[in-house]
Parts: structure tokens; C-alpha cells; sequence
């Protein structure tokens, strides 16, 4: 009984020996800017990748339109 105790610990003990580290690679893309684009079709007309102002205009646009306080008043 307490070997059958004693192995099923060492497997838990073990099994939490096989995790793969979480940290971010070099090819992750975390080091770009946002406004620098993201390569693909699905982005908003007019707006050109690596404008940042364009860039920040447009969310100060998207936060305008899912604010609750501009559509009632």
C-alpha cells in the first residue's frame, strides 16, 4: 500500500518536471511598434502602415464610437 503511495507521488513529482518554459521567443514580433502594421489585407481604408499619428487618430475615432457618455448625449 504505502509503495503503491510512494510511486504515484514520484510520477506526480515527475510529471511536473516536463513543463515547457513560457517566455517569448526572438521571432515573437513584440518589438515592433503598433502602428507600424501587421502585413495584412484587414486593416482600416485610408490608413497606411508606419503613420503614427494616423494611427493614434484612429483609436481616439474607435474609442469615440464605444463610448456610452457620446451616444446618449
Amino acid at each position: 500500500m504505502t509503495r503503491a503511495i510512494l510511486l504515484a507521488m514520484a510520477a506526480l513529482a515527475l510529471a511536473a518536471c516536463t513543463e515547457k518554459p513560457q517566455t517569448l521567443g526572438q521571432n515573437s514580433g513584440r518589438d515592433t511598434p503598433a502602428w507600424s502594421g501587421t502585413g495584412t489585407a484587414f486593416q482600416v481604408q485610408g490608413w497606411k502602415a508606419g503613420d503614427r499619428a494616423a494611427w493614434e487618430q484612429q483609436l481616439k475615432n474607435r474609442s469615440q464610437t464605444q463610448n456610452d457618455y457620446v451616444k446618449v448625449n
